[in-house]
């Protein structure tokens, strides 16, 4: 789903069925940054998913752009290190060269296929 505002009320629609969350991160968009942890914590704490051991894979978008953020300084802003219940990767990608999106694919079917086992 976009993560435009408009848009975001949809998501909560998909949170029941849902097997695991991919979140995209502008990198490059430090000035959003804010608003993408507001909307991470609204997330986490929705009650169809707060209880639940889904896997979040973090997509640390636009590596390509100058300046953007590292994806440990994405991390660090938004404090990755304190969902613990949950298992999260973050990758650095570059998603117009297909750049570090098939590690984090991999890295989520490992953990849907640990969760259904």
């Amino acid at each position: 789903m976009s993560g435009q505002g408009r848009y975001r009320n949809l998501w909560e629609h998909y949170y029941k069925e849902g097997q695991a969350i991919i979140f995209v991160i502008d990198s490059a968009d430090k000035l959003r940054m804010v608003v993408a942890k507001e909307e991470l914590d609204t997330l986490l704490n929705h009650p169809d998913i707060k209880h639940r051991r889904i896997p979040i894979l973090f997509f640390a978008n636009k590596m390509d752009v100058r300046d953007a953020l590292s994806s440990v300084k994405v991390s660090q802003l938004l404090c990755l290190e304190n969902i613990k219940d949950k298992p999260w990767h973050i990758c650095a990608t570059d998603a117009l060269k297909g750049e570090g999106l098939q590690e984090g694919v991999d890295w989520l079917q490992d953990q849907i296929k640990t969760i259904k086992t």
